[in-house]
This record gives structure tokens, sequence and C-alpha cells, in this order.
């Protein structure tokens, strides 16, 4: 790929980031040829840092990760759209992207398998789930027992409100279960999809 990073007096060539499933903008940084190559070789998006003055991969901080699925430069060679998928919140305020929009409207589950993967990495005092981590598998499928049991019983009367909140318990423990086994919901996904076929 032939960028043509002396065009600009910095010798930074603006990269737009976007996130591979929902095509959404995430966020606009830039890169040298030297953090362009880090990127590709590595599989997490770096950019040049103006404030810090050197290289800086992307959620090295925050463990927000971009992973890269693919690099394309426009067609003047000067501007690089990157495409990647989002290991969490991509702006630094918290948001998913840095227009403060929305990244989960049609893949929400995705994203909420992905910031469990982020929250276990955490202490257990600073996080639910990693809290939950900390006490083992034999804990954490003890309480999706506990979600189903209760889910179960809310099922038996007239109450919407607190038989759906129950089954987002439930639904949001299994989760972390799936993960703490090693697995995501896709590969749950791809069992029930084989059997329909079948």
């Amino acid at each position: 790929m032939n960028i043509d990073f002396k065009k600009y007096s910095d010798g930074l060539a603006p990269a737009v980031v976007q996130d591979n499933d929902t095509q959404k903008v995430l966020m606009l940084g830039f890169m040298n040829d030297e953090a362009l190559q880090k990127t590709m070789k590595e599989g997490k998006v770096t950019f040049y840092s103006r404030s810090k003055k050197r290289l800086w991969t992307k959620g090295e901080e925050s463990g927000n990760f971009l992973e890269l699925r693919s690099v394309a430069a426009d067609c003047d060679h000067d501007t690089l759209l990157i495409k990647a998928h989002p290991l969490g919140p991509v702006c630094h305020t918290g948001a998913d992207t840095c227009w403060s929009e929305k990244n989960h409207n049609e893949n929400f589950l995705q994203y909420l398998e992905d910031i469990i993967e982020l929250r276990k990495k955490t202490t257990p005092e600073a996080s639910y789930v990693a809290s939950l981590f900390s006490k083992g598998i034999n804990k954490i499928a003890q309480k999706v027992g506990e979600e189903a049991v209760e889910t179960v019983i809310e099922a038996k009367d007239d109450n919407d409100g607190l038989f759906l909140n129950e089954a987002a318990d439930l639904l949001f423990h299994y989760l972390i279960l799936l993960n703490a086994k090693g697995h995501r919901l896709k590969d749950i996904t791809r069992i029930l999809q084989e059997r329909h076929s079948g």
C-alpha cells in the first residue's frame, strides 16, 4: 500500500477508523509510516500521538484496543480507512464513538460480550463481573442457576416487568458463564443453526 505521507508537513496522514461490523465511524487519528507498519504487523490499531510525540496504540492504557480487520487508502493515497473491531468504548469520555453515537444497536449482545471480556481483566473490587470471575467457575455456574430459578418463579406470575428483568439477569450471567468456558454466543448460535438445517 502506497501512502503519500510526505504530502503533509508533519508526515502524518489522517486515519478514519470504522467499525468492521456496524460500519459506524469510531474515531479519527493520525498515522506515520511507522504507525501503519506496527498496526499491520501486530493487528492492533496504532497512531502517532501529536501530544505524546510518540507511537500510541489505542487501548494501551484502557484495554479498549481496536483489533485490525483491514486497511485501505483513498484515491489520492493520502488518507487511510481502517476497519476494526473495538474491544469496548472508543472515546476517552467512555462513549462508543468520538461523536457520542451508540455503536451496538444491531449487535448489542456481541458488544456486551466484549464488555464482559474487558471487565474480567480489571480488579474484583472495581467490577462485579471481575469479582465473579475471581470466585471461579463454580460460583459463576451457581449464579446462572439462581437466576434461572428466579426467572421461572417470575414466569408463573403476571408481572411482565419483573419477569423481563429476571430474564435479562439470566442472559447476562449466561454470557459470563460462556466466557468463563472459553466460548461466545455465536458458538451456541452455530449449533442451533446446524440443528435447524439438519
